[in-house]
């Protein structure tokens, strides 16, 4: 598909959204076509064509394998019905500064906190698109400390438990921000920083940063350095912030989205899942339809492999006693209902 039409292949507002998913079935059948827009493919020998089994698995008719839509994707053996799939989806990229696990467990009615997290943790691990284009043109590179707040630690590059995260913004002329990058890095070292650069800027860009001596060499990597001293500044009376505004600017914007909407509640396994939603609701910023958002979103998912829960959690360690099982299962109904025939009328 060249390029998806609002209105045909992604709703364009809450309304049409509503009137395109009513059921599980239409989410089903919206994953299908979205999978394979050209019909069946096997995702074991390749062969084209197939056809549709009683109890909705496809059978190929090449190898005579046997899948479902939803598996070999993030929505592989998934309780959880595909009509809270959707909304969670919806409601992840149309918001314009996301949704934390805890709102969306309780707008929902999902059962576990536990279940709300991990459906978003999953939905951030598909957001890097494999063979992504780099960063071109005039780009600001910067490093800064990011995490949750710390009693007793001041300033953004205060050390603790925040991580060192590498920065790159795109500088567009006369003015204005493109794109941006974000990775968490091991060090300020030149092996560090230099391995960053060359991830996500492209050659032959021109690098914007300060004078650390970690930039130094960039200008052998194939890159136009332009090192812009702090102090040097100072002793001109200029303000050393205003070197670097744009990536600036966008360290204080993840920062002040991270305290905002999640209330700094990000552990530092987890802080380069965060970083990648950021960084794709940022360059996606301008976009006039959120349906569009919600169409790449989902296409991405469908096009990612399985993520269990336990690929989710960090560091997990054995509890001393272990908890006993639930009563019964926490799994949110399906927002596939009967209509309530006016409840306040019948009171």
């Amino acid at each position: 598909m060249s390029q998806p039409r609002a209105g045909v292949h992604y709703p364009r507002s809450v309304g049409e959204f509503q009137a395109w998913f009513r059921s599980d079935a239409d989410c089903l059948d919206y994953l299908e076509w979205l999978r394979w827009p050209g019909g069946f493919v096997c995702p074991d020998c390749g062969h084209t064509g197939g056809w549709r089994l009683a109890d909705g698995r496809f059978e190929c008719s090449g190898c005579q394998a046997r899948t479902s839509t939803t598996a070999g994707t993030i929505f592989d053996r998934t309780r959880t019905p595909l009509t809270v799939w959707f909304t969670v989806c919806w409601l992840f990229a149309s918001g314009k500064d996301g949704i934390s696990a805890l709102s969306l467990q309780r707008t929902l009615e999902i059962g576990s906190y536990q279940t709300a997290w991990a459906m978003l943790h999953r939905l951030r691990s598909v957001l890097v698109r494999p063979g992504r284009d780099r960063l071109s043109g005039t780009v600001e590179v910067d490093e800064t400390f990011i995490g949750g707040e710390e009693p007793g630690l001041r300033g953004g590059r205060a050390r603790g438990k925040k991580v060192l995260t590498g920065i790159a913004v795109e500088v567009r002329e006369p003015k204005g921000i493109g794109r941006c990058r974000m990775a968490p890095l091991t060090d300020a070292s030149a092996d560090s920083l230099h391995a960053f650069v060359t991830d996500h800027v492209e050659p032959g860009s021109t690098v914007i940063t300060d004078a650390w001596q970690g930039y130094s060499g960039l200008d052998k990597l194939g890159y136009v350095h332009d090192r812009r001293s702090q102090r040097a500044a100072r002793a001109r009376g200029e303000d050393p912030g205003a070197l670097l505004p744009a990536v600036h600017r966008v360290a204080s914007l993840i920062k002040r989205w991270l305290l905002g909407t999640h209330q700094g509640s990000t552990e530092a396994a987890h802080l380069p899942s965060y970083m990648n939603e950021f960084v794709f609701r940022f360059n996606r910023r301008r976009s006039r339809s959120r349906g569009l958002l919600f169409y790449r979103v989902l296409e991405l998912a469908v096009s990612h492999k399985p993520v269990r829960y336990r690929d989710l959690i960090a560091n997990p360690k054995p509890k001393a006693n272990p908890p006993a099982g639930p009563g019964g299962r926490g799994h949110p109904p399906s927002l596939e209902r009967h209509p309530a025939n006016r409840p306040w009328r019948t009171t």
